[in-house]
């Protein structure tokens, strides 16, 4: 499967509104993430693209003083993102065109989940052992983290499992670190950077299971942490599968605030997930 069979970038311009997106057609969703103008008909050319598309779920990225009027038109916020749009708050705000998609059968046990995470104030620090090396990947790295994320991800909602997939996004920006052990690539994570809106996304993080027990994604995630507060870029966030502890525990230990859940937002392994929301402001340095 090629990208443009995952999902396609969209610019929509009309008289009296524009838009930034993705018809995300693997995971039957359209994706708004930066628009102007006119939301009445903004909300009418997007649910005749799902219609279109045949989506089941429409989320778009709004400002908060645009919050209530979506509401208005149906939409639900699910997540907040503090800071997201250079420096103002934003917001997920999500419609659904499906009552399979729109509802969760796991949705207390992810509860319980964040809750045990929100009340443990103490968790064991571990050392990274001096055979593993932490650097920052380049393009000649591509296959080799192909190879990495096909292993551990058997489905994942971007096609990183193809190396020309991988050096596409490193050409557009997204910053890439991994851990080596006896020169083979064990850990990765990237951040894929918004520079006009100051934002980034933690994201497409990998272990091999058997280098899982030694820390590696927290000091990843801290490597990028420390490159977009150079960029001068401080919203950081990401979203996290919810079934997982150890990636939802990994954000929270890092500083970041659990702020919302995403509906079956997206295929993960074998079926649609939802996923949490963490975010962080890399402005306040503790």
């Amino acid at each position: 499967m090629t990208s443009n069979q995952y999902y396609e970038t969209i610019t929509h311009r009309e008289e009296a509104f524009y838009l930034q997106g993705a018809l995300d057609h693997f995971n039957e969703r359209i994706r708004i993430d930066y628009y102007l103008g006119n939301i009445s008909d903004l909300v009418t050319k997007v649910e005749a693209l799902a219609e279109a598309y045949n989506y089941t779920k429409i989320i778009i990225k709004v400002r908060k003083e645009h919050l209530h009027t979506f509401l208005q038109f149906g939409y639900v916020m699910e997540a907040f993102l503090q800071s997201y749009f250079q420096g103002s708050d934003g917001y997920f705000v999500t419609k659904y065109r499906d009552e399979k998609r729109r509802n969760s059968g796991e949705w207390v046990k992810e509860d319980n989940i964040v809750s045990a995470i929100l009340h443990t104030t103490v968790f064991k620090e571990k050392s990274v052992p001096k055979e593993y090396v932490l650097r920052k990947a380049k393009k000649e790295d591509a296959t080799e983290l192909a190879a990495l994320y096909g292993h551990v991800f058997e489905v994942y909602p971007t096609p990183l499992n193809q190396a020309d997939y991988i050096e596409k996004t490193m050409e557009e920006g997204t910053i890439y670190y991994v851990y080596e052990k006896e020169g083979r690539i064990v850990s990765a994570a990237s951040a894929e950077l918004d520079v006009v809106q100051r934002n980034a996304e933690l994201t497409n993080c990998a272990t091999l299971e058997e280098h899982r027990n030694y820390g590696l994604m927290k000091e990843l995630l801290k490597k990028l942490e420390e490159e977009l507060f150079n960029r001068a870029i401080y919203c950081s966030y990401t979203i996290a599968r919810s079934l997982s502890y150890g990636m939802n525990a990994a954000f929270h230990q890092l500083g970041y605030t659990y702020t919302g859940r995403l509906t079956n937002n997206c295929y993960i392994f074998d079926k649609l997930e939802d996923m949490n929301v963490w975010v962080k402001d890399l402005s306040i340095r503790l």
